[in-house]
């Protein structure tokens, strides 16, 4: 029994031993394991996000902007977005535009100023939008649309016939606002950041990304294409009446004068004050002339005519060299994405009439 009881003893240790030593096999190949479970699930936690980066969470926080009173100062005013809007009135065309590009034209329940042309690949959606007015439209008939946001070209956010209330008004009225920052000391990445933000109230960020980056393409395609000219001077004629000549400094029209730098073109009246002179022009004596067609604006090219025609400007490079060139208003003066059009078309009629 002693024998047995041995055998069944060492048998039972043997087991034991075969037993310690597969437990240790398994703990050795456990951290192995171990780290690629972590690795997977860092991997699987990291696409996650990605994922979902470009959602935006709710409440949003925007900083935008509000203003001290008719044609006042701009102050900073943040706008928190419960969830994305679901009605939206755009106080001009070119800001309707810009929202049916981000695919938002269900969104619109209304748009007024048109002032110029419909981009040709956003008219048939531009079709499904309330107009409330063709000019600027009042606070009367932006709030009777029931909107929860009002968004477009900042000076117009005032309490004036010609403005949609001011940023205070409507919030109070619950209606959150967002104005556009183009208009305010803007540049080409005013208008970038503007429709980054867009693209975060409205959960659309990837194709305000795509957008941005379509139109960041765009902008160096025509600085490439003047690359190896020199620089020129223009000078903006503001189409008050077809027999007159009114020129302006755009002393403050930072964003059309940055638009316009693409194109190497530098403004005459840079740092000029007040009104500029005919007298003032003909001394300047500018490369370029340029102006904007606008609904209702007068004959544009019997004015291009009289300026031609004019025994006083018949010194002037711009005359001699048949140099003026229009811009659509909305484009030009619409603070959106559309000035680049505006722009690229200049680039190719300057381009078929060359300086001499």
């Amino acid at each position: 029994m002693l024998k047995c009881s041995s055998r069944t003893t060492f048998f039972a240790a043997l087991t034991l031993l075969l037993l310690l030593l597969s437990a240790c096999s398994s703990n050795t190949s456990a951290p192995s394991t171990a780290e690629d479970t972590t690795s997977q699930a860092g991997t699987t936690e990291a696409a996650a996000p990605a994922e979902t980066a470009n959602q935006t969470t709710y409440p949003l926080t925007i900083e935008n902007f509000a203003m001290s009173g008719e044609g006042g100062e701009w102050k900073p005013k943040a706008q928190v977005f419960d969830k994305a809007p679901e009605r939206v009135v755009a106080n001009t065309q070119s800001a309707a535009e810009m929202l049916i590009k981000l695919g938002l034209t269900d969104k619109m329940v209304g748009v007024a100023a048109l002032y110029g042309a419909v981009t040709p690949d956003v008219a048939e959606e531009f079709a499904k939008i309330p107009v409330l007015s063709e000019n600027y439209v009042g606070k009367e008939l932006v709030v009777g649309a029931s909107p929860d946001l009002v968004f477009g070209r900042g000076d117009l956010f005032a309490d004036a016939d010609w403005g949609v209330g001011s940023v205070d008004g409507l919030n109070e009225m619950n209606i959150r606002t967002f104005m556009q920052t183009t208009n305010h000391k803007g540049t080409l990445e005013s208008l970038y950041n503007d429709i980054a933000q867009l693209g975060k109230i409205f959960d659309v960020q990837d194709k305000a990304t795509q957008f941005i980056d379509s139109l960041k393409a765009r902008a160096e395609a025509i600085k490439a294409s003047v690359a190896d000219q020199p620089e020129h001077s223009f000078a903006y004629i503001v189409p008050a009446t077809e027999d007159s000549i009114t020129v302006s400094s755009m002393q403050n029209d930072t964003y059309q004068l940055d638009a316009l730098s693409l194109l190497k073109l530098k403004n005459t009246f840079e740092g000029v004050q007040g009104e500029v002179s005919v007298e003032q022009l003909i001394t300047a004596n500018p490369d370029y002339l340029l102006l904007s067609a606008y609904s209702g604006s007068p004959d544009i090219n019997k004015l291009i005519q009289n300026l031609y025609a004019n025994p006083a400007l018949q010194s002037m490079k711009a005359i001699q060299n048949k140099q003026i060139y229009v811009t659509d208003f909305s484009q030009f003066w619409g603070y959106g994405y559309q000035i680049i059009d505006g722009i690229e078309k200049m680039e190719k009629e300057m381009k078929a009439n060359p300086i001499q």
